[in-house]
Formats: structure tokens, C-alpha cells, sequence
């Protein structure tokens, strides 16, 4: 036994060796990468190339000319308008509308929950099976006018 435990010590040793081996490799080589002028200047171009992208991205995003943004927003107001005026039928209305723009119906159902009155969201609520009737409806029929050779 005692021949197998020295075998066993050397061969973790020598593993141990060549872990330290292997991270000293990569610290030399990442510290001379790093220290390269050449690379300094590639990464430098690299970033001011996609920086203009990023912003890019960014205004198509958050872009406050987008349609269907500005239609989600407006269904919101249009909402709590009717509901500051007590007509929660129609508020209702409207804000079903808005989560059927959403993208994230399930996040804005729960800021929903949060600032409207119970008796509201529980109008709400009992609407989503129609919306979702409506969704399929209109669905349908895209599909039917793209599928129209007239």
C-alpha cells in the first residue's frame, strides 16, 4: 500500500505543477496581449466602432415615435381618464386594450394590481379570457388577408 499512496501523492503533485504551470502561461500571455500597443489600438477602434451601433439600438428601443408605444401609452391615460371620471366599464375597456398591445402582459397586469382599485382589477380580470378571444380573432383574420390572393 504504501507504494500506491507515494504513486498517488507524485501523480497529484505533478497535477498541481501543471495547473500552476498553466495559469503562469496565461497570466505571461494575457500580460504581454494586454501590453501590445498594437492591441491597445484594435480594441480602442473596436469600441468606437460599436458605440455608434449601441446608441443606434438604444433610440430604436426607447424611441418615443414608436407606434406601438405610443398607442400602448395612450390606452393607459384613456384608462385611468375614464376611471378618475367613475366609468370603470370603459376603463376597463381600455386598459384590456393596453395589455393586449403589451409585450409583457404579465408585468403590467401586476403594476395593475398595484394601483388600481380591487373592485377594478377584478373587472379586469374576468375580461382577459375575451381579450384573448379577440387576439386569436384578429390573428386569424391577418392570417387570412396574407393567405387572400385578391
Amino acid at each position: 500500500m504504501p507504494g500506491v499512496r507515494t504513486f498517488l501523492g507524485l501523480l497529484a503533485a505533478l497535477a498541481a505543477c501543471g495547473v500552476v504551470a498553466f495559469l503562469g502561461y496565461c497570466v505571461y500571455f494575457d500580460r504581454k496581449r494586454r501590453g501590445d500597443p498594437a492591441f491597445k489600438r484594435r480594441l480602442r477602434d473596436k469600441r468606437r466602432a460599436e458605440q455608434p451601433k449601441a446608441k443606434e439600438r438604444g433610440a430604436q428601443l426607447w424611441d418615443p415615435a414608436n407606434e406601438k408605444l405610443q398607442e400602448l401609452l395612450h390606452e393607459v391615460q384613456m384608462g385611468e381618464l375614464w376611471l378618475s371620471r367613475g366609468e370603470h366599464r370603459m376603463g376597463v375597456e381600455h386598459l384590456s386594450n393596453a395589455l393586449l398591445l403589451c409585450g409583457q402582459p404579465q408585468e403590467l397586469l401586476k403594476v395593475f394590481k398595484v394601483t388600481l382599485p380591487p373592485k377594478v382589477f377584478e373587472m379586469l380580470l374576468h375580461k382577459i379570457p375575451l381579450i384573448c378571444q379577440q387576439f386569436e380573432a384578429d390573428m386569424n383574420e391577418q392570417e387570412y388577408l396574407e393567405d387572400d390572393p385578391d
